[in-house]
């Protein structure tokens, strides 16, 4: 079978869900043109900044994509075949990560685009407010921690690594060139566009024939220098304002994903790919790891984020112009990530089980075969995979700085500083952790280094899930208590805490096994899994008291 009509079904699926289960959302919620958002209420030109749909979707799809939806639906397709990846990304998209966000986007909007942990505090009071913000601030440190270390694993690869460190500190440059030309010079958006893009190509190429190679700093190795580098970039990007990089980069870094999805599905149509790699490879992983739950917190951002939530109530409904463009933006742009997921799940299957890149990480597997796509278009395989990795290292520069932009919102939410100095004590105290994180060395069993960005996956994922459900329960007892059908929240909220308890549970298994049995083992994840869990509880228990109390009053 045919690699690309795989994309296209999905693709006209999607396209069939935005038209109409998109609409049906619209008019649960009441979206109206007229209704001044809180972006052009406040508009004070650093986060509440009215702006075009058009140019919003980009910065927005570009934080939100990150690498969950490659790194996640590739390790899964290895681990479970590539069947239920695909019926989990293309459903899961539709009726549960599509819904989060855009949700999540509206009920910002209606609440003066405070964040999800502000509603939070609003319905359930300052108890469910405070484990929910230690909840939220705890998954934006593990976003923070896993992404930095897969962007510094991706520039020190040994073979295209140099390159593509070069050419991502160029798109860098050139993102904040394009901030200053549209503030200052009054430059418009189609000018810079037709400007800043190709310079973007020109910024891959010259990466390649000058590749920046990072040396060992004492005892720090490589890929250590670039994690601290990488998180000394989002401290300076986190504060600045988001006219100057955040949307100028998301813009462009929004036309460079597009570009990548468009020249793989060309590629795959030109190149009659065929589908190899086994559809299903059992229930149980090679660890005996069950498909249920590890599947879905695998797969994670490809098919539902809680990530998503926060960016979608933190950064971007302070951008909204009007109320109906939460449609494109909030629930289109999860479906554009769906599509992101499914491409990755295509390099997948091409693959033959025996092929040696099934052993590779999932961004050497992605670069792999969305080269292998692109050079049908004509394109050297070379510079094909070059810009491969660096949409790849894209999507994660996006997410990054404005996880780090979230994690400083709610830090100073949680303590009131509000001035110049409270900005930079947040942002420090939100990046110490992960600084910690990832200089830590952690080895497996044969005593060989496992990256970072593995030891903390499944509990990113696993926590990014359950932030999800914590966030569409808020989101039901807001549409309940307002009178709107509730269920659509409620009916993925129920499916979502099954999958992220179960993980959950199969942590802290080893952990309590331990403690039985006078042997303990502690290990990061598991306490962690722990603390998630309890905070979890006592959210949901605040979330039934708060129905309890309306049910009474009425």
């Amino acid at each position: 079978m045919n690699v690309f009509w795989v994309l296209v079904a999905v693709a006209v699926f999607f396209l069939a869900a935005y038209r109409f289960y998109g609409r049906f959302l619209a008019r649960i919620f009441n979206l109206s043109k007229d209704t001044r958002t809180p972006a052009c209420e406040v508009n004070d030109g650093i986060d509440y900044v009215p702006t075009h749909k058009g140019f919003l979707l980009g910065q927005h799809f570009s934080a939100i994509a990150a690498a969950g939806p490659i790194v996640g639906p590739v390790l899964a397709a290895v681990w479970f075949g590539w069947a239920p990846v695909l019926i989990w990304v293309t459903l899961g998209a539709v009726f549960f990560g599509a819904v989060h966000d855009f949700s999540s986007m509206v009920g910002s909007v209606r609440h003066r685009a405070v964040s999800i942990v502000e509603i939070v505090h609003t319905l359930f009071g300052r108890r469910g407010y405070l484990c929910f913000l230690l909840f939220v601030w705890l998954s934006l440190i593990y976003v923070i921690t896993a992404f930095t270390d897969l962007t510094s694993s991706s520039f020190v690869d040994p073979e295209l690594g140099g390159g593509v460190a070069t050419a991502s500190m160029l798109y860098l440059f050139l993102g904040l060139a394009m901030g200053l030309c549209l503030k200052y010079l009054k430059m418009s958006v189609g000018l810079a566009t037709l400007v800043f893009l190709p310079l973007v190509g020109l910024g891959i190429w010259y990466g390649r024939e000058l590749p920046l190679w990072m040396p060992a700093l004492g005892s720090l190795s490589p890929a250590q220098v670039w994690n601290v580098l990488l998180l000394g970039y989002c401290f300076i990007a986190s504060i600045i304002p988001v006219w100057l990089l955040l949307q100028p980069r998301g813009f462009l870094g929004g036309y460079f994903l597009y570009a990548t999805l468009a020249a793989g599905l060309i590629g795959l149509m030109l190149g009659g790919e065929k589908i190899i790699f086994p559809a299903f490879l059992g229930w149980t992983n090679a660890k005996g790891a069950s498909i249920f739950p590890l599947l879905f917190v695998t797969v994670a951002c490809g098919a539902c984020s809680g990530f998503h939530g926060i960016v979608c109530s933190g950064t971007t409904s302070k951008q909204i112009e009007k109320e109906p463009d939460c449609q494109a933006v909030g629930y289109g742009g999860m479906l554009l990530e769906g599509l992101v997921a499914v491409l990755a799940l295509a390099t997948v299957m091409i693959l033959g089980k025996k092929d040696p890149l099934v052993g590779m990480g999932p961004d050497r597997i992605y670069a792999e075969g969305l080269s292998r796509f692109v050079q049908h278009l004509g394109i050297p395989r070379d510079f094909a995979r070059s810009f491969t990795l660096l949409a790849f290292t894209t999507f994660i520069y996006d997410t990054l700085d404005v996880a780090t932009r979230l994690a400083r919102h709610l830090f100073q939410e949680l303590t009131g500083w509000r001035d110049k100095r409270g900005i930079v004590i947040a942002t420090l105290a939100s990046l110490a952790l992960p600084l910690l994180c990832v200089s830590l060395k952690t080895t497996d069993a044969a005593g060989h280094v496992v990256p970072a960005w593995k030891v903390f996956w499944t509990i990113f994922g696993t926590s990014n899930q359950l932030l999800a459900a914590l966030t569409l329960m808020t989101l039901s007892v807001w549409l309940a208590k307002t009178g709107r059908p509730w269920w659509v929240s409620a009916v993925p909220m129920v499916f979502m805490l099954a999958v992220t308890f179960s993980s959950l549970i199969v942590m802290i298994l080893p952990l309590a096994t331990g403690l039985l049995t006078g042997r303990p083992v502690f290990d990061p994840g598991s306490i962690t899994a722990v603390f998630l869990l309890i905070l979890a509880v006592m959210l949901i228990l605040e979330a039934c008291r708060t129905l309890a109390k309306e049910k009474m009053a009425r």
